[in-house]
């Protein structure tokens, strides 16, 4: 489905980003293949993810390049596009898979740790963007696939910073989409239920922990590449400006935020009579709503 495309995978040297690299190698996509292979918390780096998930694309005949760049920095994230169009020629797809926790309840949680989830998920998803943005106009074509969250969508305990940046990337996602239509470039979302070093400090300790893990080690990441796939080819060109999730061998559409309800009062509202005639008729509705994000999603969001 990828036949003579140009895909930039961000955070491909380990887990989902690694899996989509590959399918999309196997699709006949060349692939830059960006990863500094950093820590789950952004600390340190190694060429090595990278450089192992290239080989092994051009060990089965595909064609790649690792790139090691960190996508916080608006240098490093032109270098991956960069790196795309200077040796293959063009760019068709750019999927922002990049990513790093720094997990803290709210009242314990630093700047630094707010600024550094927010730079690697939210500003890398706007510069490489941003960057593959004048080749996608100029050739009247390309997909963005981002990645975002139901730690966003819904909402996580003790992950402020990261369930911010995850809905700012839905945010940007539907921007993009709107204002990149006219070029025939799309932009779309994913939420990614899977197994991978980003879910693997999940807590485990008590029976129903435990439970939930193991649940969760059966959404092998490999199961996400298809969705990527599809979207980045030119079978999804009437696709845009959507959320999905994908949660082993399910496929989630998500809807958009809409009015549920809402009540007018001609002579105004006061704060009595909100806590008095609004929140008591609005309370069914908003009940409504939060059973139904138990029922679609049962166990925590990742």
């Amino acid at each position: 489905m990828l036949e003579g495309k140009v895909v930039a995978v961000t955070g491909a040297g380990r887990g989902v980003g690694r899996e989509i690299a590959l399918l999309c190698a196997r699709h006949g996509a060349a692939v830059v293949v960006n990863d500094p292979g950093v820590g789950g918390g952004g600390e340190g780096g190694d060429a090595g993810p990278a450089q192992q998930t290239a080989n092994d694309i051009v060990a089965a005949g595909g064609r790649a390049h690792a790139n090691l760049a960190s996508v916080a920095d608006p240098a490093g994230a032109t270098s991956i596009v960069e790196d795309a169009v200077q040796r293959f020629g063009r760019i068709d797809a750019v999927v922002n898979n990049a990513g790093i926790l720094r997990d803290a309840i709210w009242h314990k949680m630093s700047f630094e740790d707010w600024r550094a989830v927010i730079d690697v998920h939210l500003n890398g998803a706007f510069l490489v963007s941003k960057a593959a943005t004048p080749y996608f106009r100029e050739q009247q074509s390309g997909s963005f696939i981002h990645f975002t969250s139901t730690s966003g969508l819904i909402g996580n305990i003790g992950q402020a910073n990261y369930s911010a940046a995850k809905l700012g990337i839905v945010g940007l996602s539907q921007s993009i989409a709107l204002d990149m239509a006219r070029a025939g470039v799309r932009s779309n979302c994913i939420a990614p239920f899977a197994w991978s070093r980003m879910t693997a400090s999940i807590p485990a300790e008590t029976p129903e922990q435990k439970e939930r893990v193991e649940r969760l080690k059966t959404m092998s990441a490999d199961k996400i590449a298809p969705l990527v796939v599809y979207l980045a080819s030119d079978a999804s060109k009437e696709v845009s400006n959507q959320i999905f999730s994908v949660r082993k061998n399910e496929i989630v559409l998500f809807g958009k935020t809409r009015p549920v309800r809402s009540m007018t009062k001609t002579e105004g509202w006061s704060p009595e009579a909100i806590a008095d005639e609004l929140i008591p008729s609005f309370k069914p509705s908003m009940a409504r709503a939060d059973e139904v994000s138990a029922h679609v999603f049962p166990y925590d969001p990742i």
